[in-house]
């Protein structure tokens, strides 16, 4: 049986090892986006209540374990934000629901979203009209956005961590040498921008 001098010390490194990688990895992680935020609190928040009622884990070995999901994190991140393909394969992509007021009942039903499921979402989001809905996505983390009719906005960015999001590109039937001819005109190159936002049919840029 692990002594209480040892659970409270496990207790408090592992409290402090959160605050730690939350702040490093960033504010994301309170309210997860994604599977892999989400996959990252549930075991790290698993290795911690598992470990600390185990006397024969040491603290180094307790530390070691921590570092070692820490540093798998981090390189996980490093490549979803930097790899399209890998993104696409570990986060998964937003999928079109809905298309000029028309359900994609084949791609609902793929990511498990029944009817029931829609509609509590198009509720929620004050649609009582289907057909005034534009464009319905389903986020990588299960909430639905939704452009309707008539925005000239749309609500993706057309450039991400210096990657292009083909996807919001095809809302506004444009190509990539067009958003490129764009950027270049502003005086920035891909690489340089954190994001761009296309907003009253103008490309918005933030770079880092």
């Amino acid at each position: 049986m692990p002594s209480y001098l040892d659970i409270t010390i496990k207790l408090i490194l592992g409290f402090f090892y959160l605050v730690l990688q939350i702040n490093l990895s960033g504010k994301g992680n309170l309210a997860p986006s994604s599977g892999i935020d989400q996959l990252q609190n549930y075991v790290l928040g698993g290795i911690v209540g598992g470990m600390i009622y185990n006397a024969d884990i040491s603290f180094i070995q307790f530390f070691l374990v921590l570092l070692i999901w820490t540093l798998i994190v981090f390189t996980m991140k490093f490549l979803t934000t930097h790899n399209q393909r890998i993104k696409r394969w570990v986060i998964g992509v937003p999928q079109t629901i809905i298309t000029n007021g028309r359900i994609d009942a084949q791609t609902a039903a793929k990511n498990s979203l029944s009817a029931q499921d829609l509609a509590f979402k198009l509720r929620i989001a004050g649609i009582s009209d289907i057909r005034t809905v534009q464009r319905a996505i389903l986020e990588q983390n299960g909430q639905l956005t939704i452009t309707q009719k008539g925005d000239a906005t749309i609500k993706y960015p057309l450039i991400m961590d210096g990657q292009i999001n083909v996807d919001a590109l095809s809302l506004i039937d444009k190509d990539e040498d067009w958003l490129l001819a764009d950027v270049a005109q502003q005086g920035y190159e891909l690489q340089q921008i954190y994001m761009a936002n296309y907003l009253d049919h103008q490309i918005v840029i933030t770079a880092y």
